[in-house]
């Protein structure tokens, strides 16, 4: 659509009419206009998968790897088929608008919501996030590069002001996002923080680098619930504010065109790029036919197994791994994520996927007839209990397995009541009487004891089992951060005597509050095993076997959106656990399940560490693949993992009266790691296969022109028996700058693959810029002449050649 057509568009409505498209009309659709032949468009959470526009857990979606596991695959081409499985999956639920990727970078281990990011790397997080776009908008699907910009904790995210000079932010933070409008991007989202004294939604950057410099032609839309204010950001580049109704701009906007304070031209540009947005989606009555699904559920099974592997990080191996299913007649699989796996992070990216194979089923499937798979869950993990289910809980009046949610007047009269599968439920139906939410089940307990039950909300709230009120109390609500109010209230914790074995009816009631949500959870846990015993059991068990499989992770406790971690160690007695296997069996393979860095104090201790991250509804599938040598592990890791948190040299990610310094500049990740000379546990870039490589003559030019782009050509070869995969970065130093630089930086990466024994030549794209810098005295690129030096490598740290480069001014 040209730009004369959507001026004809604009001239048909009115101020009123104009003002309206620029809020939501629900909370994940925009506003439609019959005057033009616009229809609403739907929006959709999208990291992990597309959920819809309602969390209801018996709407199921293809649940991905976490954005940290997709990190990891350098790889574009299986990214942007990534990107693609989320449009298909976007035209199944209807949803035009998918809030993806996270471009925000992880710049202390202690970000709550690392497993939302690709990587601590400007370049590998805009080549992976414009990978994902690519895949996604190829559909007529549009995605939205977020959260714009220096989000990157949790902590008073709503409230924070991130202070970061000019350079840093040019050169690093809005480093992923320019890639990201480089590749077409349709939407951007602005954050909820601050920059520089400025709120996103209202700040100059909207205008200048993103609109002004970049010429992004898309929208720019607020987080959810991120604007607090009509003036400012509609004087800013801001054009759609979310959710709705009733939003800021809805109330006054009008009124502050109206009386000289926004321009009504400032209005029609926010109304020329949704309408340019909407003809991008087909939501103009003059647009194609809907579209179908590109993607069937064995299509997207096969693709999300492909990534578990491809993402999976072999971060050491002692000779153990791949396991021969021949040689293994028993295997001990050990550890409570084996069974129960944590397959996404916590926050408002999460999806309801219909079916997820665990790795206890993955292992047991692939040794089935071959082997005998025992499994010990070990030690218990000490956190709060998790939402009831339809393993041990049924409707008290269907008999179904599940639970009983009703709604109840002031009086306690039922206005409504439904079977649901689950007893975290984030958006109960709700009508004008509704007072209280009421969750019930019949508890059908496997073992007596003392028993842990939760509930979470707002509000007066009530836990009863059987005829005894276990928990009653008055919890107000002291946040304004929607990730807590909506998904992930506070929990509250009740221990409680179950005496039988019989059916005990459970029933929670939550309090509906003004401006509280409705989110009510309800959880119950039975009794942990002794870990003394526990711990026992699981050594019995190891020493038994012919190898060992233990599996540990962190919980939706530690990382989850709206907070960030307080350390990086595993919950429970999980360390405890992997030594005491390891002392009595040299082949075992702890299988780490996180989606961020952890401390790994066993790791020369076990005879493989394998990274899973996060891994999706395919995480046994892939898990058993790569287990077993059936594909090769093919992650690398894309960010820099600690020994321990004390090592670290960036982590505070707590502001100091709602001011964030990163007073860190340009040196986070393998950067900051440099500098301070300090060696981590693994760094950025590192990642073992099933074979080994021989790294042969490379090709890189003597000179280049300033602006001009160059290639290093790197010869390898696979030296090993079997067929592999080899990811060859170049980085890039300047040891005699005139400006602070990095003591070197990642500039490109280029994987090959080769049989065993055969050759290849990775050819590594470096563009211009990366031998740029910003210079805040002129407020523009410059690129300082001279000397800088070539690296070639497997990781930032393991370099195996390094040239010198020339880099003269530009041709006349």
């Amino acid at each position: 659509m040209n730009e004369d057509m959507l001026d004809r568009l604009l001239e048909k409505l009115d101020l009123v009419q104009k003002v309206r498209l620029l809020s939501g009309a629900t909370t994940w659709r925009t506003a439609g206009e019959r005057a033009i032949g616009l229809r609403e468009m739907v929006a959709s959470d999208g990291p992990a998968g597309v959920r819809g526009e309602a969390w209801d857990e018996r709407l199921t979606s293809a649940l991905l790897p976490s954005a940290s596991a997709i990190g990891a695959l350098w790889d574009e081409d299986l990214t942007e088929e990534l990107g693609g499985l989320l449009a298909s999956e976007a035209v199944r639920k209807g949803v035009d608008i998918v809030l993806a990727p996270t471009l925000n970078l992880h710049r202390t281990p202690l970000g709550g919501r690392h497993f939302e990011c690709f990587s601590e790397d400007p370049v590998l997080t805009g080549r992976t996030g414009a990978a994902l776009i690519r895949g996604i908008q190829a559909a007529g699907v549009a995605a939205t590069a977020k959260h714009y910009v220096a989000n990157d904790s949790e902590t008073g995210r709503m409230h924070v002001d991130v202070q970061v000079s000019e350079r840093v932010l040019r050169e690093v933070y809005l480093a992923p996002f320019e890639a990201a409008v480089e590749a077409g991007v349709w939407l951007v989202m602005a954050g909820y923080n601050g920059v520089n004294g400025a709120t996103m939604t209202a700040s100059p950057l909207l205008a200048e680098p993103l609109k002004d410099g970049w010429n992004f032609d898309g929208v720019v839309v607020s987080d959810w619930g991120a604007l607090r204010s009509a003036e400012e950001p509609a004087l800013a580049a801001l054009d759609l504010a979310m959710p709705g109704p009733q939003g800021p701009w809805e109330a006054s906007l009008v009124q502050a065109v109206k009386d000289g304070h926004v321009p009504e031209a400032a209005v029609d540009e926010k109304v020329r790029r949704l309408l340019r947005l909407a003809h991008r989606v087909g939501a103009l009555e003059s647009d194609l036919p809907p579209r179908t699904p590109a993607l069937g559920p064995d299509g997207t099974r096969s693709l999300l197994r492909r990534t578990v592997a491809a993402g999976s990080v072999l971060l050491a191996n002692r000779g153990v791994l791949p396991l021969d299913p021949l040689s293994v007649p028993r295997v001990a699989v050990i550890g409570v994520h084996a069974a129960s796996p944590r397959v996404q992070g916590g926050g408002s990216a999460g999806v309801f996927p219909s079916r997820v194979v665990t790795p206890l089923e993955g292992i047991r499937a692939r040794l089935d007839g071959l082997a005998q798979v025992v499994h010990v869950t070990g030690p218990g993990l000490g956190v709060p209990p998790a939402p009831l289910g339809t393993g041990w809980c049924s409707d008290p009046r269907s008999g179904e397995p599940g639970v009983l949610v009703r709604l109840l007047d002031e009086s306690g009269a039922e206005l409504h009541a439904e079977h649901r599968l689950s007893g975290a439920q984030l958006e109960p139906p709700v009508t004008p009487a509704a007072r209280t939410v009421e969750i019930s089940a019949l508890l059908r307990p496997p073992t007596a004891g003392e028993w842990t039950f939760a509930i979470a909300g707002f509000g007066r709230m009530s836990l009863t089992l059987g005829s005894t009120t276990v928990l009653d109390g008055e919890f107000p609500c002291t946040t304004d951060d929607p990730a807590i109010v909506h998904v992930n209230p506070p929990s509250h914790t009740v221990r409680a005597a179950v005496d039988t074995t019989e059916p005990v009816l459970l029933t929670a009631r939550r309090e509906l509050v003004p401006g509280a949500g409705r989110a009510t959870i309800v959880a119950a846990a039975p009794p942990e095993p002794e870990a003394a015993a526990a711990l026992a059991e699981a050594v019995r068990a190891a020493r038994d076997a012919d190898a060992v499989i233990v599996v540990v992770g962190t919980t939706e406790h530690t990382e989850t959106e709206g907070h960030d971690r307080g350390d990086l160690r595993l919950g429970g007695r999980q360390d405890a656990l992997v030594r005491a296997v390891a002392a009595v069996n040299q082949r075992t393979i702890a299988v780490v399940n996180s989606g961020a860095p952890v401390e790994l104090p066993w790791r020369d201790d076990v005879g493989a560490v394998l990274l899973t991250w996060f891994p999706g509804q395919e995480a046994g599938t892939g898990l058993a693949d790569v287990l077993f040598g059936d594909v090769e592990p093919g992650g690398r890791l894309p960010t820099t993992w600690a020994a321990a948190l004390t090592d670290a040299p960036v982590t505070h990610a707590h502001p100091v009266d709602d001011l964030l310094a990163y007073g860190e500049g340009v040196h986070i990740g393998h950067r900051a790691w440099l500098l301070t000379g300090r060696r981590p546990a693994y760094w950025f870039g590192h990642g073992l296969g099933y074979t080994t490589w021989e790294y042969g003559t490379v090709h890189a030019p003597a000179e280049v022109r300033e602006g001009s782009p160059f290639t290093v050509r790197v010869q390898v070869r696979n030296t090993g028996d079997r067929p592999g995969r080899e990811v060859v970065q170049v980085y890039l130093a300047r040891p005699r700058s005139a400006v602070e630089r990095p003591v070197r930086w990642f500039a490109g990466y280029a994987a090959v693959q080769a049989e065993a024994g055969a050759s290849a030549v990775a050819a590594v794209q470096v563009p211009a810029h990366a031998l740029r810098h910003w210079s805040e005295a002129e407020r523009a690129w410059r690129t300082e002449p001279g000397t800088y030096q070539v690296m070639v490598g497997r990781s930032a740290d393991d370099l195996v050649w390094t040239g010198v480069l020339s880099l003269r001014g530009r041709a006349d």
